[in-house]
C-alpha cells in the first residue's frame, strides 16, 4: 500500500485594500477546507473585513459576494463607536494598566514609564505629529521584550522549536502559527495584561504540537497557561477595544 501523503497546510491569507462606505479597508481573505459558502464578518474594532471561502474560490466571485453586502456592511460600520485616538491628556493601558500620555518633545528615544502624582505616566518623546507612531513603536519594543521571553519557556515546555517570531497590526487574529514553526503576534496584546499575554502565546505554541483547536490542543494550552478560559473570556470582552485604538 502507498503510504498517506502528508496534509497541505492551507494557504497564507490573501490581503488587499477593499473600499467600503468611502474608506478604505484592508481585506482579509482565508481559505478554509470545511467552508461549504462565503462567509464574511467585520475585524474587531471595524479594522477591516475578513472573508472565509472554500478552497479555489476565486477572486472575482468574491469581489462579487463583498458588493453584494455593501448595504450590510455600511450599517454595521456605522454601529461601531468612533476610533479612540491617542493624544496627551488620554490613557492607554500598558500590561494591563492605564497609562497617561505626556508629550515630552525634549527628551530622546521612543518613551519614557514616569511615576506620576496620579499613576504612571508614559511621556512620548520625538514631534508631536509622531506621538501615535511612537507610542506603537513603544508597544512592539515591549512585545519583542516580553513575548520573547514567554516564546522561549512554552517551546522548552513542549520540546519544539521555533523558526522565527514577527510581530504586527493585524486585524483579523492576535496571534498566528504556521507548518513549519513562524510565530506572529499582534503587539497590541502588550495592552492587555500579563496574564493575557502568557495565554496568547501559550496558544500559539501549543499549534507547534497540534495544528487544529482539537481537545488534545485545548488541554495542552490549559497545561502551559492554566488561566486558559479565563484568558479567553478576557479577550473576546475587551479585544475589540484594544483593536479599535487609533495609532
Amino acid at each position: 500500500m502507498f503510504p498517506f501523503a502528508p496534509k497541505k497546510p492551507p494557504p497564507p491569507p490573501r490581503e488587499r485594500l477593499m473600499e467600503v462606505a468611502g474608506r478604505q479597508l484592508p481585506l482579509t481573505v482565508r481559505e478554509n477546507a470545511r467552508a461549504t459558502r462565503l462567509t464574511l464578518r467585520i475585524a474587531a474594532g471595524g479594522r477591516g473585513l475578513a472573508v472565509t471561502v472554500p478552497p479555489g474560490t476565486r477572486s472575482g466571485e468574491i469581489d462579487r459576494f463583498v458588493d453584494r453586502h455593501q448595504g450590510w456592511l455600511e450599517e454595521r460600520l456605522k454601529e461601531l463607536p468612533a476610533r479612540p485616538m491617542l493624544r496627551p491628556g488620554v490613557k492607554v493601558p500598558i500590561r494591563g494598566v492605564p497609562h497617561l500620555i505626556a508629550h515630552a518633545p525634549e527628551n530622546r528615544g521612543l518613551a519614557t514609564i514616569v511615576a506620576g502624582e496620579k499613576g504612571p505616566e508614559i511621556h512620548v518623546h520625538g514631534e508631536r505629529p509622531h506621538l501615535p507612531r511612537r507610542l506603537a513603536d513603544y508597544l512592539k519594543r515591549e512585545a519583542k521584550k516580553d513575548i520573547g521571553r514567554l516564546v522561549d519557556k512554552h517551546a522548552a515546555a513542549v520540546g519544539k522549536t521555533v523558526a522565527s517570531i514577527s510581530f504586527k497590526d493585524t486585524v483579523s487574529r492576535w496571534g498566528s502559527c504556521t507548518a513549519d514553526g513562524k510565530l506572529a503576534f499582534s503587539w497590541r496584546i502588550m495592552m492587555a495584561p500579563p496574564a493575557i499575554i502568557d495565554y496568547l502565546v501559550a496558544h500559539e505554541v501549543a499549534h507547534l504540537v497540534h495544528m487544529n483547536h482539537g481537545p488534545k490542543f485545548w488541554a495542552l494550552c490549559e497545561k502551559l497557561c492554566p488561566r486558559t478560559k479565563e484568558a479567553r473570556a478576557w479577550l473576546k470582552r475587551n479585544g475589540t477595544a484594544l483593536q479599535a485604538i487609533g495609532f
